[in-house]
């Protein structure tokens, strides 16, 4: 008798969509393990599958056992990898990019709606049983309606919003260090190169960009100064592109109307000053939390393991071993 062939070890943390932790036993010899396990990863597994709650530091990369070929992370964002620690080491970082588009700019289009109504406020209040009926003075929204939404970053999902809010009759600005003449016409958006010029001239903030010393607290004291008295921040993208000091100062003095926020700087952990709050809706890093989006993001990173155990080039390859 032919002994069966055996199968490719890897190892996964966090929970993944049920489909796809099936898939993912039926082809390999798979074993779930929590954040602290990967101290203890056995020699022999060939390919680690990660999520964003999993931060793979260098150490932490520097001690994985020489076994492991590579790290696939279910996720569009690698910026809970050191991917310079991967590199060093010769081991390739892949994503799960081009499927979540539609789900978080859905999301940022509810945080940014959220926001502007006090949707937050209005709910805990029925809540808690402090509604008696219709008032003209209850939590006064404003309108989308001819506001201006000013991104940051307009890439795939920030076009996705952009694309969302025109439906509402909102105007379009973005800024970025590339300009996007396509979809300037598309969208009959505005171009501003300049920070100070862009954030004067919008009404709602959208962040979109990725995270990295380039980006981080764009939102920060001075950025919130230049934005106009009762404007909106909202973010979806990563929690360190905002200065969660300043951005809750300006909550606070009613500088801003609102905001939403769906990503923290340091998250799990959420800045404490935002729970005292009624002007900020808060939500936990739900953006690509469909089940269709989801289970999408898993069958990217089936792709990639099987590209990769079969010699291939791998689909969704990321960080410094790209090639140019």
């Amino acid at each position: 008798m032919t002994a069966a062939p055996t199968r490719h070890r890897i190892a996964y943390t966090g929970r993944l969509p049920v489909p796809v932790e099936l898939e993912l036993h039926e082809l390999y010899d798979a074993q779930r393990i929590d954040a602290t396990g990967l101290a203890q990863l056995a020699d022999g597994v060939e390919a680690l599958v990660v999520t964003p709650s999993t931060a793979l530091t260098a150490a932490t990369i520097r001690a994985l056992p020489a076994s492991v070929k590579l790290i696939a992370s279910c996720s569009v964002g690698t910026d809970h990898i050191d991917l310079a620690a991967a590199a060093a080491r010769g081991l390739p970082v892949t994503n799960t990019p081009d499927v979540l588009t539609d789900a978080t700019a859905d999301l940022a289009m509810l945080l940014i709606l959220s926001a502007c109504r006090q949707a937050s406020v209005a709910e805990r209040e029925l809540r808690a049983g402090r509604w008696r009926g219709l008032s003209m003075a209850d939590v006064p929204g404003i309108d989308l309606a001819g506001r201006t939404l000013g991104i940051y970053g307009f890439g795939r999902i920030g076009q996705a919003t952009a694309r969302r809010a025109r439906a509402f009759g909102m105007q379009i600005a973005y800024h970025g260090p590339n300009r996007k003449p396509e979809a300037e016409r598309e969208l009959e958006a505005r171009y501003e190169p300049d920070r100070r010029q862009f954030l004067q001239t919008i009404d709602v903030l959208s962040l979109h960009a990725p995270a990295g010393e380039s980006t981080r607290h764009f939102v920060d004291a001075e950025a919130l100064r230049w934005m106009r008295q009762g404007s909106v921040v909202v973010n979806t993208a990563r929690g360190p592109l905002v200065d969660d000091a300043a951005l809750i100062a300006a909550l606070r003095s009613r500088h801003l109307h609102g905001a939403g926020l769906d990503v923290y700087d340091g998250e799990p952990e959420v800045n404490p000053g935002y729970l005292e709050l009624d002007n900020v809706t808060l939500l936990p890093h739900i953006g690509s939390a469909t089940i269709e989006t989801r289970v999408a993001m898993g069958r990217r990173v089936l792709a990639n393991l099987e590209a990769h155990f079969a010699g291939r080039p791998l689909p969704n390859l990321v960080g410094e071993l790209r090639s140019p």
